[in-house]
């Protein structure tokens, strides 16, 4: 049996046919992003990741400039983009550049100095990636920041998030779209779980997928290990996003994430 007769593959979809599963490398200019190996406080190391990210393999480098973890402390526009500003122009002439924002302001700013995609986590902000003639990807969540202890409640979680990622692609009118179902934001491990046994039907929606789940606190949850600990954890599900026809994958670990697909390619 080969991989895209499993479980987590499409119905009479190869990976081989849908094109490569691509990687975006997370770079957060922060001092609270849930994962301190992803933390770049000074503009010059953080364009120095950003360019191994690239030299690894990494098709997009997403930078942002404000926590989303759960209880996260949020940030004016103004403080958000002082951060990313920088490192924004300084890795757009090395390669291709999202800023991860859900304020227009922060945004359009980005995308002045270089930035190519808005990674939108709030899901608001398809009009002015429209308008400004840039990629976008439109999340599904609750609230963002979602609050610490918060207990979602979903009657069908996969159905509830296809509808509102639909509504998303209808709205969009961006020159390239991608759908992120949100894992971890404002959704239980059961919730979360659903949704990635259930790729197929998401990849099915005739919109190209965004996925993230690195190192996240559900793997925590599930494994037993802190963050610094879900990197084996968190490749595991690359498997399951490539066969189901994921169409990019948002890691903290580019090179390894790399390694894992070319062998499941060559598989």
């Amino acid at each position: 049996m080969t991989l895209d007769q499993t479980l987590f593959a499409a119905p009479g979809v190869s990976r081989p046919d849908i094109g490569p599963l691509k990687v975006m490398g997370v770079l957060n200019a922060t001092p609270d992003s849930f994962w301190p190996g992803s933390r770049y406080d000074a503009t010059a190391r953080a364009i120095a990741a950003g360019e191994q990210m690239f030299a690894d393999g990494a098709w997009v480098v997403d930078v942002g400039g404000e926590s989303t973890r759960p209880g996260a402390v949020q940030v004016s526009a103004d403080e958000e983009l002082d951060r990313i500003g920088p490192i924004v122009s300084g890795l757009a002439v090395h390669g291709r550049v999202s800023v991860d924002t859900r304020h227009a302001e922060v945004a359009e700013a980005a995308v002045r100095l270089g930035a190519s995609i808005v990674n939108d986590v709030s899901g608001t902000l398809h009009e002015v990636a429209t308008r400004l003639g840039v990629g976008y990807v439109g999340m599904h969540s609750t609230v963002v920041p979602v609050p610490a202890g918060a207990q979602p409640s979903y009657d069908d979680v996969v159905a509830e998030v296809s509808a509102h990622l639909l509504e998303i692609g209808a709205a969009a009118g961006a020159v390239e779209l991608w759908i992120d179902p949100g894992i971890g934001f404002g959704k239980g491990i059961e919730d979360n779980l659903r949704l990635l046994r259930r790729l197929p039907e998401l990849c099915g929606l005739g919109i190209p997928v965004l996925l993230g789940v690195s190192r996240k606190s559900f793997i925590g949850t599930i494994t037993g290990r802190p963050v610094e600990d879900r990197l084996a954890a968190s490749l595991a599900v690359v498997a399951p996003a490539w066969s189901a026809g994921v169409d990019v994958i948002r890691v903290h670990d580019v090179p390894q994430t790399r390694d894992t697909i070319a062998v499941l390619e060559a598989i």
